[in-house]
Parts: C-alpha cells; structure tokens; sequence
C-alpha cells in the first residue's frame, strides 16, 4: 500500500509466509488471507501484494486464462502487485530446505527461465507508472564453491545470464512501458553475502562481463549496455542479513549509493542478537533457550563477533551452539526472521534497532528505494511462546513499520 507520509513508498508484506507451491494453493491462500488483511490496514486504498511464487506455480499461471482471471481478482479486492520473491525456485515450507534453497544457482538454464517466467507475469500485474521488482538469489551458495576457480566461474556464468535477463526486461520496458528490476538479495555464507562482496561483483564481474557480453551477443554499444545493467539488476537490501553480517545500515545504503547500485527493494525482517555473558552458567541459559529456535527446516546461519572484533562464521545454528562456551565469543547474530514487533526473547534479543537505522536513512534519502517488504516468514518454526495468529501476525508487524514511517 502506498503511505500516506512517503506516497512514493510502497509497503507489502511477502507471501511466502503461506504454504503453496502449485498456483491453486497459492490463490486460495491469498483469497483466504488478504481481503482480511486490506480491511484491517488499508480499507480506503489499494492494498499491495509482495507475491512469492514457485516454479512450478508461475509455470501454472501463465497457462491458459489464469494470468486474466487473476488479474481480474486483484481489482475486485482493490489489490496490486508491485514485487516478487524470485528466491525459493521449489518448496519452501513443511520439508526440509536448508541449502536446497539455492538450488538452482545464476549458473544456470533453470534460474534465468524461472525468473524471466516471473518478469512476464510481473509486467502484467504492475500498474501502470509504477516500476516492479523481482528479489533473487546472491548468484550461488560458498560451501558449494570451495575452489577459486569455481567462484569464479559462477560470478561469469552470473553475471552474463543476469545481462540476458538484462536485455529481456529492456524489451518488456520498450514493448510494455513498464519497468521491471531484479534485485540480488545478500545472504550470510552466499557469494554475495556483505556490501564489500556486492560492490565488488558489481565492478569486477556484472558490468564489465555482461556489458561485454550484451555488446557481443546483441550489439549493443558498451555505455548503453552498463546503463541497462544498472537499471535493471538493482540490490534487494534485506535488514536481517546485512545485520548478520554486523554492517552499519547507514554506511551500506550510502556505498552502494556512491557504487551506483540502485536499491530495488527493501525487505524489512529482524534477526535474532545475542551478547554472551563472562559467565558460564549465563550462557547455559541462552543456550537452552536458543535450542528451541535449532529446528530442521531453514539454515540459521550464525556469525560470531570475537573479543578482537574478528567475525566467525558457522554453517547454521547446531553446528554453532556446542561452541556457546568459547572464551573469546563475545555476540552472536543469527539468520533467524523473528517477529519485527519483539525486541527481546529471554535473554535473546533482536536486530530491531538495525531496522529502525535503515528506514531513517531512506526516508531521509527517499529517491533511493520505493519497496518495502515485510519478510517474516518462520511463524511455522517459532517455538510455541511465539506461534500467534497469522492474520494477527501480519497486523502487528505492519502496525509497527508503519509507526516506524508514522503512517498509522
């Protein structure tokens, strides 16, 4: 929905906190949540949808008269959709996803047909006079890639089938009139995983190998090509994992400012902060409590700062909680997307204020970004104390970010 105090801003919350991978579960659970929703916070105004859509599901919708019937829903419910997770390609509740989250990576045929799947529906959808976003994967998973050689040849097969995906969203611009973004998403133990590794793919690889790559397959003059990339491949700065990797919000937003990386989305999510106590018996505490957050689904990867500042990096959080003891850990950040409304679980905290950090930066700085996404998506893995309605959920944590835009 457009706020009333920033109306170039956009606030949706993604739906990937709904079961479904095939497009009829996917629009029974819309019907069933978002009517309910809009009527609770945006009764007067069209309310935005942030769509997640498997493979498989975007492959349904653009069959036969769904992608029209759809459309037709969304202005009956006075509804739009303006965004788009591209980053889960399969299941991603009730199983097991961990890394297979990944999967496929920007090498390959698979990524780029899903995506470009997605930018045809999405060019549909959007309004018209508004831009529209597709948040996707950070190019591939490290532990995958051990070797340099391998890395390297992920950020070139990433970077020229980015630049195909370039050229094609070009086309839905010059055909359509609308402009559509895809917007890479940062995440702990990915190629891209901090601003550093962002910038430096930008420079080194993205506008140096795909505008080579769009001059030699399609002829187009090397300036040009570099202000297609620029436009059309953008940074989806997601608050919970920049605050993992324990990054000044601030000081980030204003890098990629200077880099020339346009911010196609914000996702506004929390992650869970923990400062270990001297004591032995303190962190027996948290570490019983941080066992009811190690469960089976998502990785939770956890970035430890040491006594010396230096950051330490486990896979995910039971790998990490044997280590609880270790003299020199200081503060643990875990990849964990607990509720925003919540500043303190027991002895556990969250990133909040890094939320908090980011939204006055841009509003201060409001040409940088239009997309705001609320992406808390663990309700199902939350222990038992934190489980709430989902329709209640979702309200409280809209209620809060727009207090934070003071927008209520």
């Amino acid at each position: 929905m457009q706020l009333n105090n920033y109306p170039t801003f956009h606030l949706t919350y993604c739906t990937n906190i709904h079961p479904g991978e095939r497009w009829e579960e996917v629009l029974e659970q819309l019907k069933t949540h978002i009517p309910d929703l809009k009527q609770r916070l945006s009764p007067g105004r069209p309310f935005g949808i942030g769509l997640r859509l498997s493979s498989r599901a975007a492959s349904e919708l653009k069959q036969r008269d769904r992608l029209d019937e759809f459309r037709q829903w969304l202005g009956q419910e006075d509804c739009y959709v303006f965004t788009m997770n591209g980053f889960p390609y399969g299941d991603f509740h009730r199983r097991r996803v961990k890394d297979l989250v990944y999967s496929p990576d920007w090498r390959t045929e698979e990524r780029v047909a899903y995506t470009m799947n997605l930018a045809d529906i999405l060019a549909e959808l959007v309004p018209i006079g508004m831009d529209g976003g597709i948040s996707t994967s950070p190019i591939s998973y490290k532990y995958w890639l051990q070797q340099h050689s391998l890395k390297e040849q992920a950020f070139r097969e990433g970077s020229k089938n980015l630049a195909r995906v370039a050229y094609s969203l070009a086309g839905i611009r010059r055909e359509k009139g609308k402009l559509l973004h895809i917007d890479i998403e940062p995440e702990p133990d990915c190629l891209l995983e901090n601003s550093r590794e962002t910038i430096d793919f930008f420079k080194h690889w993205l506008l140096p190998v795909g505008s080579t790559f769009l001059t030699d397959e399609y002829g187009i003059d090397p300036v040009e090509a570099e202000v297609m990339l620029k436009e059309h491949i953008r940074l989806c700065y997601d608050t919970c994992h920049f605050a993992v990797e324990y990054e000044d919000p601030a000081e980030v937003l204003r890098e990629m400012k200077e880099a020339g990386i346009k911010v196609g989305k914000v996702q506004v999510s929390a992650a869970l902060k923990v400062e270990l106590p001297g004591s032995d018996e303190g962190r027996r505490q948290i570490e019983k409590q941080l066992q009811d957050f190690d469960e089976a689904t998502y990785l939770h990867q956890v970035v430890e700062r040491r006594g010396n500042d230096l950051l330490f990096r486990y896979r995910d959080l039971d790998q990490a909680l044997p280590h609880i003891f270790e003299e020199q850990a200081r503060e643990w950040r875990i990849h964990y997307h607990v509720p925003l409304f919540v500043d303190a679980y027991g002895r556990l905290n969250s990133t909040q204020s890094d939320i908090r950090k980011s939204l006055d930066f841009l509003k201060e700085n409001a040409a940088m970004c239009r997309h705001f996404e609320i992406e808390t998506y663990t309700w199902e893995v939350l222990p038992e104390e934190l489980k709430k309605d989902s329709a209640d959920s979702i309200e409280r944590e809209y209620r809060w970010v727009l207090g934070e835009f003071r927008d209520e």
